[in-house]
């Protein structure tokens, strides 16, 4: 289980699939509470209507004489007794039933009903109610509303009401019931989906994992192959093809270059030893000169060779390394001494700044020559009377080696591609290859090289590798 989990796709996944079906389910929530309240609301007006139409009946052929209000009262008392029995919180009986008839001869309104009759004969006359059409209103002092109808037959006009009490209790069951089953249904489907997500996405974790330990030095290893034929069993076999393919062009790669090394040393080699023959023949004293600087031009252009093919095997990560704890600060500091003779003679004031014991998993041939090679390029490119300062600390992982000086720096020309091979400056004695061979042994060593402008003028360049992680063992 990640430490973050809210930064795992998983995550991502499994909770917009859940928030899209969360509101999926609460349309239809909402879809089936409103049917269910309409359902009721109908069946409400049909009871008030067949009510008060029976009511209404009762009221026309009852005789107007001193029986009429208590038949027509018993009545409705019974309609009243059909509603179901609802009780408060004391147990008390709740009369959610009011009957009112008027227009009798002889005799005031008959009222049938929770209280005094004065609160909802008001809320009937604000109410303007059309006869047959059910209305809601709202009766001072009580806090739910009531569903009336009127009727009128012959005069007599009969008013039946029934509270919304008990249908606003069943709606709020409903509602309360959809929201529990909703949550449920949320969480459930929230597990579920994290659950298949973190399953699938764990297969693909293991091939990162797979992928991240496969280096230029082995490139036997491959992902495993499921049975399946799902859409991560197939990257699995494509990601294997192309490994297959990436080896085979490594191994050619490394056959081409060493044919090319034994071709071409061995040839030079010769030569130069033929040259050095003859040097040391005392007989050929005026050729000494000629073949002293024709030796050292198959001295450069041996060199020239062995970094044009390092640099072709960096660039294409099959780079021969064996990584080691290596001191950076020792290095450094052993070179600058190496240099410092040369520098002095070109009158170039060098400083250093060195942090103790910067330590890097490096290859110490390749580190020495990409630091040999930074040092050489100021030797060689800056004037007369310049000054270099050379700084190596350790920062957030990684060791920063910073070299700057107060030259020209580099050629508006050059721009960014100063670490591409053979882009170099219209005056510069070199090849070219220099900065782009550090730039590629630094990315071999997952670290990288930049260069940037001084604002006093001049040139800075800073090489950056990862530390060694020290590697201590649980007790």
């Amino acid at each position: 289980m990640p430490k973050n989990l809210r930064a795992t796709a998983a995550w991502r996944i499994s909770i917009w699939t859940t928030l899209a079906f969360a509101l999926g389910t609460a349309v239809a929530f909402s879809i089936v509470y409103f049917l269910v309240a309409q359902g009721l609301r109908e069946r409400i007006d049909t009871w008030l209507n067949g009510e008060a139409e029976v009511l209404a009946r009762v009221s026309v052929d009852t005789p107007s004489d001193h029986l009429y209000k208590r038949i027509v009262g018993e009545v409705a008392e019974l309609a009243t007794q059909e509603v179901p029995d609802e009780r408060n919180a004391r147990g008390e009986r709740l009369n959610s039933v009011f009957f009112l008839a008027t227009g009798a001869a002889n005799e005031g309104p008959l009222w049938v009903g929770p209280g005094a009759k004065d609160s909802f004969v008001a809320a009937i006359q604000r109410a303007k109610l059309v006869p047959g059409a059910p209305k809601s209103i709202a009766v001072e002092g009580l806090r739910e509303t009531f569903r009336v109808v009127v009727k009128a037959q012959q005069g007599r006009i009969v008013y039946l009401g029934l509270s919304d009490r008990g249908a606003n209790r069943m709606l709020h069951r409903l509602a309360r019931r959809f929201l529990m089953v909703w949550g449920g249904m949320f969480l459930l489907g929230f597990l579920i989906s994290y659950w298949s997500a973190r399953r699938t996405l764990i297969r693909v974790e293991r091939i990162t994992e797979t992928v991240a330990r496969i280096g230029t030095e082995d490139l036997e290893e491959r992902l495993p192959e499921p049975m399946n034929s799902d859409e991560i069993s197939r990257l699995a076999k494509t990601f294997n093809r192309m490994l297959d393919r990436v080896q085979s062009s490594v191994n050619q790669l490394r056959t081409v270059t060493g044919a090319v090394a034994h071709d071409l040393k061995s040839p030079v080699t010769l030569i130069r030893g033929t040259l050095e023959s003859a040097l040391c023949d005392e007989g050929n004293d005026r050729w000494r000169d000629s073949m002293g600087e024709a030796i050292e031009g198959l001295d450069r252009l041996l060199q020239l060779l062995n970094t044009t093919l390092d640099l072709a095997e960096a660039e294409a990560g099959a780079l021969h390394m064996d990584l080691r704890p290596v001191d950076f600060s020792d290095v450094v500091r052993q070179l600058v001494d190496i240099y410092q003779p040369a520098m002095a003679e070109r009158r170039l004031e060098v400083t250093s700044d060195l942090e103790e014991h910067v330590v890097v998993d490096a290859d110490l041939p390749l580190l020495n020559r990409v630091v040999s090679n930074l040092l050489e390029n100021e030797l060689t490119h800056l004037p007369l009377g310049c000054r270099v300062n050379i700084r190596l600390y350790s920062h957030v992982g990684s060791a920063e080696l910073v070299i700057e000086d107060s030259g020209p720096g580099f050629p508006p020309e050059i721009g960014s591609s100063v670490f591409k091979r053979f882009v170099k400056g219209k005056h510069s004695p070199g090849h070219g290859l220099g900065l782009a061979f550090v730039d590629a042994v630094a990315r071999a060593h997952g670290g990288e090289a930049r260069v940037s402008d001084r604002a006093t003028g001049g040139a800075v360049i800073t090489l950056s590798l990862p530390v060694h992680v020290l590697e201590t063992a649980l007790t």
